[in-house]
């Protein structure tokens, strides 16, 4: 997206678009101006959010009664913002004999405000860190003495960081340090402004910010990107491997081979945190291929790419086909290539594809694409690190597929095993990354965070099963999700069922369905009951209940008599 100014969103927040989330944000510093900018972005990326701006310097006051106009807001997400300058102030008002415990004191007091949200509202908690300022009063020194402003900083920001991986799972931390030392800190915070209104970011600094809080949110809304799909030729390496041959790329040290080693460095990192990489170059396949098996100085290898077209062919149409082999989004997709026309045919044929515009210069490309910020997380589970591989056998299953005249000696031959489980804490991660990231295959496209997972695990009331696969060609990992929660003394209410893409057609639907009608009859219930939302990407499971067995009670809602379903046929032992 093009840059926007502070007057630019504020003219767009005038929007009248009902909000798709609610959203309160309450500091205690002057909040106006970056709600209106938030709201502003929101209209700007098409998710429009219903922005409530609280009173100044009020969250004790807001998040500790339970009746505060808060609450009674029912947001979907509460922004805290505790600003630097407050932060210094408590800091210099401590006696000098106690500040070494700063940092410890203050984190308690924003674990108090965390629990109170938990307790008294379902919204997710995002909050700002404290940016650095140098105070001069220690000079570097302020580094390793526990006394000063500079240390305790440091440690709150880490001590937050920790109590939100460890114990608030729905505190979403944002880095508005990370911005500053991006902008400078004259460019992010103005003295004046600060003394007069109490603003503690600057308005040329606005639309960072509200960019940044709509990264995150977003994210937990399922919009996501999935997948970098790379040009080589001058975009992976310097230089035309078709010409230059494999000792006349430049790679290493070679020319600018530290800036191409520095973008594949990055993209590497992706890949290991479960960004899917895929190659689309005009070229001949074993020549584009050669850099990844042969040269010394290449950071990526085959085994790091989930899906490669080298051709003659149009790269939108090849874009179109890595979609449909990866069996994503294609507003998933990001595409780095350095030629302009290239990227002006992909953005024309292909709009939802995000196709940055790559400076000319390959030393400024990694921190461009650093800048742009577009691969927000908001869960990482251990299943991301092997997410490639899963697609590259994937691969292998479709080669062998062509082999066999029959498709069910096909998926017979693939010795499939599934697990099918209530929700356990190793797997919350991916249960809820599941639920935040799944269009297509959803039901109901609720989204769910961790803590959400870990309470419904632990409610009496609700009933979850999840499920993996694996074959003989390898993990499928956690593919399915299945959420019931109690509707009335007999029936069970299915709240949430999602799927994989990518093992539809394998059995999966009826053999968890099987498991799920056995379960409901366990549990004391006679009847199971269920409900399809329509989105613009789940039309696919529109008649889903209908074909797994489920009655139509109207356009819909479902029902099953449990004791008289008919058990489905498939392949997967369940073990």
């Amino acid at each position: 997206m093009e840059k926007v100014s502070y007057n630019d969103l504020r003219k767009m927040a005038k929007s009248t678009a009902e909000g798709k989330k609610k959203i309160a944000i309450i500091g205690d510093c002057a909040t106006q101006q970056l709600a209106t900018a938030i709201r502003g972005e929101s209209i700007r990326r098409d998710y429009p959010l219903t922005v409530m701006d609280c009173d100044y310097d009020q969250m004790e006051a807001q998040l500790l009664d339970a009746d505060s106009k808060v609450y009674e807001f029912q947001p979907d997400y509460i922004l805290l913002f505790a600003s630097a300058e407050k932060l210094k102030k408590r800091f210099y008002d401590q006696p000098v004999e106690v500040r070494a415990a700063f940092a410890e004191q203050e984190c308690q007091r924003f674990q108090m405000l965390w629990q109170s949200v938990s307790q008294y509202s379902k919204a997710k908690i995002l909050m700002f860190d404290f940016p650095e300022e140098e105070d001069a009063v220690f000079g570097s020194y302020a580094l390793r003495t526990k006394v000063s402003f500079a240390y305790q900083t440091r440690r709150l920001n880490m001590l937050m960081s920790e109590s939100a991986a460890d114990a608030y799972p729905n505190v979403y931390p944002l880095a508005l340090s990370a911005l500053q030392a991006m902008m400078s800190r004259s460019a992010f915070f103005e003295n004046r402004t600060w003394y007069l209104a109490k603003m503690a970011v600057s308005t040329n600094a606005l639309p960072a910010v509200a960019s940044r809080v709509l990264d995150t949110i977003t994210a937990l809304g399922g919009k996501t990107k999935k997948c970098v799909i790379l040009d080589l030729d001058n975009t992976l390496w310097g230089g035309v491997i078709g010409d230059d041959g494999i000792d006349g790329i430049q790679l290493g040290e070679l020319g600018d081979g530290p800036a191409f080693t520095a973008l594949q460095r990055w993209l590497l990192e992706l890949k290991n945190r479960g960004i899917l990489l895929a190659v689309c170059s005009k070229n001949n396949e074993d020549t584009a291929k050669e850099p990844f098996e042969k040269h010394p100085e290449m950071v990526l290898r085959l085994s790091d790419i989930a899906a490669f077209i080298a051709n003659w062919e149009n790269k939108a149409q090849n874009i179109s086909q890595i979609q449909q082999t990866l069996n994503i989004g294609m507003d998933s997709l990001v595409f780095l290539d350095d030629n302009p026309f290239e990227r002006n045919l992909v953005r024309e044929m292909l709009p939802e594809v995000t196709v940055p515009e790559l400076p000319e210069d390959p030393s400024a490309v990694p921190a461009y694409l650093e800048s742009l910020h577009l691969f927000e997380a908001v869960s990482y589970s251990q299943e991301d690190t092997v997410r490639t591989s899963q697609y590259q056998a994937e691969a292998s299953r479709k080669s062998a597929m062509s082999s066999f005249t029959s498709y069910d000696d096909y998926l017979n031959a693939l010795h499939m095993e599934g697990r099918i489980q209530p929700f356990d804490s190793f797997h919350f991660p991916r249960i809820a990354q599941l639920t935040q990231r799944s269009n297509q295959f959803n039901l109901r496209t609720i989204r769910y965070s961790e803590s959400d997972v870990a309470a419904m695990a632990e409610n009496p009331d609700y009933y979850t099963r999840y499920m993996t696969l694996a074959d003989k060609y390898g993990e499928h990992g956690l593919i399915s999700v299945v959420i019931c929660k109690k509707q009335s003394e007999d029936t069970l209410f299915i709240d949430t069922w999602l799927m994989s893409c990518r093992v539809l057609r394998r059995g999966v639907e009826g053999c968890l369905f099987d498991a799920v009608v056995q379960m409901t009859l366990d549990a004391g219930f006679r009847y199971l009951s269920a409900e399809y939302i329509p989105t613009a990407k789940n039309a696919m499971v529109q008649n889903f209940y209908e074909e797994i067995g489920m009655k139509k009670v109207d356009d819909s809602h479902y029902i099953l008599d449990c004791r008289e379903h008919a058990v489905h046929s498939h392949y997967i032992t369940v073990v």
